[in-house]
This record gives C-alpha cells, structure tokens and sequence, in this order.
C-alpha cells in the first residue's frame, strides 16, 4: 500500500485522566528500572568519551524486539477495534506521560527536606536514562505498528536516535542514504524505511556513526541546562524537569509522524494459533 508523503496530523488533545495520572503501559513495559536504572544514569553523567558511557546510552537506546512486540500486542489486545493510527495516537500520549511525569518528579526532589542539589543531580542521571529509554520503546513501537519488524539493534538505536534529533535527524538520514543508495532513491522513500529496512548493512555502520555523533553533541547540550534546572530548588525544578521534558518528548513525537507516512488502514490478519493433535 502507497503511504502518503504528507500524513494527517494526528490530534493533540491532553492525555486521558487514566494515562496522565497513574503508570502507563509503555512505564511497565520498560526493562531497565530500580537499581540498575539508577546505575545506568550514574554511568550517563560522566565522560561520554569513556566506554562506561557508550555501553549505557546502548542499554537505554536498545529495546529487544520481544519487549516491543509484546508492547504493541497488549496495546492492540486493550483497545481490539482501535485502528494502527488510533493505536499510534495511544502510543504517543503514553509517552508524553510518562516522560512529563518523570522529569517533573525529579525536579520535585529539590523541595523535599533532606533532598540537596548533589542528590537531585544524581536523581537527573537515572531519569535522563529513563528518558532515553522511554523514548526508544516509543519509537520502536512506532515502528512495528507501521508493520516493520526491527530486530537489529543497529537500526533500531539509529531510529531513536533520529527521532530524538527531530528534523535535523531525519535531513542527516536523507542525505548519507543518497549517498549511499542514490538520491533518488533516498529522496522517495520515508527516512524511517532507510534506516529500518533499506539501507544495506554495509552502509550502515557510517550512517549510524555520524547519526550517533550529533546526537550525542546535541544530547550532552540539552541535557546538562536541563538536568541543572531540575536541580533548582523551591518547586521550580519540577516545573522545568516536566516542561522540559514534554517539549523534549514533543519533539519524538513530531519526528515519529514523519519517519513512516501515514500510519496502515488495518492491521495485517494474525494467523490463528494452531490447535493440538490429539
């Protein structure tokens, strides 16, 4: 089916009071948490030359495929008449939640007796990780609802991080893949099917590479005013961890509209389980 280059902006409206106010699906689903989380943060506070911090932003940045096929079929399972687009629509208010509530939380910490700066500091460390984390189930989960199943992590961390860079992100993907491929190739197809499935292996390595290098320029940039602002005390830490966030997670969300066209008019028929033998 031919995907329109202009897709239909999805509406914006607020979060559901059941989304918004508790834990989210896409929360639960999240492999990395408690200490470990605490752990990788620790781990993305410090020198982004060092092995340590390349081998956590790949931790946070790599969902395996089970964990997000196991996502969107719980999703589909909840809502069972939702549309791919109307379960897209879900995806992205989950997301805007949990990562609004998380930043918001951690700028919370720096009112509450006993709670110092340094201690805030470190609590932005884990909920930066959370973060990225949440943002690469997100994106990955778009992904799968627009049928493409994503199993190297490679590609699927290339994805997020594209996301996560917004439009610059996706002008990067277009121009290496014209390199790469062809430009005209590379100027008809959608920047997420490059880097999901057309790209070849071989030219994906460098492609990934630079994609890396200005996220991680850009990421180091936005993340330090930001983790500094949670810090700020008297509650107005948590007003910038939260709106810093949102405005962050925003971006995913405008980016991820943009990577794959207009989201599938159905879903693809599962085959019905296979019954015993007796």
């Amino acid at each position: 089916m031919r995907r329109d280059k202009h897709p239909t902006p999805v509406d914006d409206s607020s979060d559901s009071p059941s989304e918004a106010s508790g834990t989210t699906a896409l929360e639960r689903a999240l492999p990395v948490r408690g200490d470990e989380l605490r752990e990788v943060g620790s781990a993305l506070t410090h020198d982004t030359e060092s092995p340590r911090w390349q081998r956590s932003l790949n931790r946070v940045l790599t969902v395996q495929h089970p964990v997000v096929e196991s996502h969107v079929r719980m999703l589909r399972r909840r809502h069972p008449d939702h549309t791919p687009a109307q379960i897209l629509r879900t995806l992205e208010r989950e997301y805007l939640a949990a990562v609004t509530t998380g930043g918001a939380a951690v700028g919370a910490s720096a009112v509450i007796p006993g709670i110092g700066i340094g201690i805030s500091l470190a609590l932005s460390g884990a909920e930066t990780a959370y973060f990225l984390e949440a943002s690469a189930l997100y994106a990955q989960s778009v992904t799968e609802v627009h049928g493409i199943a994503v199993t190297d992590p490679e590609r699927a961390r290339t994805i997020v991080m594209a996301m996560m860079l917004g439009g610059p992100g996706a002008d990067l993907v277009k121009q290496l893949a014209g390199e790469a491929i062809g430009k005209g190739p590379a100027r008809q197809a959608f920047w997420g099917d490059l880097v999901a499935q057309r790209l070849p292996k071989a030219a994906m390595s460098g492609v990934s590479d630079l994609v890396r290098k200005q996220f991680v320029s850009r990421f180091v940039k936005s993340q330090g005013a930001t983790i500094v602002g949670r810090a700020i005390p008297f509650g107005i830490g948590a007003v910038i961890g939260g709106v810093g966030n949102h405005t962050l997670g925003r971006k995913v969300v405008t980016s991820s509209r943009t990577a794959f066209g207009q989201a599938p008019a159905r879903f693809p028929l599962e085959l019905p389980a296979k019954k015993s033998r007796r």
